[in-house]
């Protein structure tokens, strides 16, 4: 291993070894701490209703957010730095060994002192969190999807679970809402890669299912030519429509559930839809023209969540 990769490799551990370096028992409310730095360091990524959580609740939200983070960067952060394929997933492997010791009483990390102390508190299943890391990993080493239930089994497993630990920090346990919230957390995912076709391809990845391309006369290849034939157009016009669906799926969550939450949960699910309303606006050219959420879109998202009533009517 050359010095180059030895030194990116450590940069790549650093969120993994760095709080061990210190020799030390983290308290249970240094490791909150801990993992609320990290969330606000983040905080461009952190929900964009998050300031609606309860107090109380918030520190469970920064565990789970920093289990998640860290893991999602051991996957992809530094795609240009040349991290091999086998130190990312020995690093994954190592928070997944650590994820079990701190369900097992054996906490060691401050991300795991927290998110131990939250799964006592709000009874959190070992479960959610192995799927999320299992996507982590699959993230590393799959760049294609042959058909979309090969995409809808990697959002069952990167985004659903987040969905529902939301739900369980709130005390929502009833399966049907825990349905609807896979239905806008997969939707949110699938907006997510639509908006992000020229990002993926960068990495060589592709989510636009296969059979799809092929559908539609496409071929990966013209993908990386950055291609914007009418033939993309009807293709991205189909996936934004599928996405559409299952957002409408999950919507009756979003009035169901009351108070803070409900709040939050409206102003994600019309985050989720302004992505796919940009993405038709500009003609399914996500090549040239990648729509974000700004600022001043949150303000609006946000007006448009507190009338429930125009919600439903949406």
């Amino acid at each position: 291993m050359t010095t180059t990769v030895t030194q990116s490799r450590s940069l790549l551990a650093g969120p993994l070894d760095d709080p061990l370096k210190e020799q030390r028992t983290w308290s249970v409310d240094e490791a909150y701490a801990y993992c609320e730095k990290l969330a606000r360091s983040h905080y461009e990524n952190f929900p964009v209703g998050s300031v609606l959580v309860p107090k109380p609740l918030r520190k469970f939200f920064y565990a789970i957010y920093a289990f998640a983070r860290i893991s999602d960067d051991f996957a992809d952060e530094g795609y240009d730095a040349g991290y091999s394929e086998a130190e990312r997933l020995e690093l994954l492997d190592e928070w997944r060994e650590m994820l079990a010791e701190a369900f097992a009483g054996r906490a060691r990390h401050p991300v795991f002192v927290a998110l131990a102390d939250t799964q006592a508190q709000c009874h959190l299943p070992l479960d959610l969190f192995e799927d999320l890391l299992s996507a982590f990993r699959q993230d590393v080493v799959k760049r294609r999807y042959a058909n979309f239930d090969e995409l809808l089994d990697y959002c069952r497993r990167s985004a659903n679970p987040i969905g529902r630990l939301i739900l369980l920090l709130f005390g929502h346990r009833d399966e049907q809402l825990h349905q609807q919230s896979d239905a806008i957390c997969t939707a949110l995912q699938l907006a997510n890669h639509w908006q992000d076709v020229a990002v993926d391809v960068q990495k060589d990845r592709v989510y636009l299912p296969l059979d799809d391309l092929q559908k539609y006369g496409l071929s990966v290849a013209q993908l990386f030519e950055k291609s914007r034939s009418t033939n993309f157009q009807s293709l991205m016009k189909f996936e934004v429509e599928r996405a559409r669906q299952l957002f409408t799926r999950g919507k009756p969550l979003c009035t169901a559930v009351k108070g803070r939450l409900g709040l939050e949960l409206r102003v994600v699910w019309l985050g989720g839809w302004r992505i796919l309303d940009g993405i038709e606006e500009n003609a399914y050219d996500v090549f040239n023209h990648r729509p974000v959420i700004r600022r001043k879109d949150k303000i609006n998202l946000l007006i448009k969540a507190l009338r429930k009533g125009a919600f439903r009517r949406l």
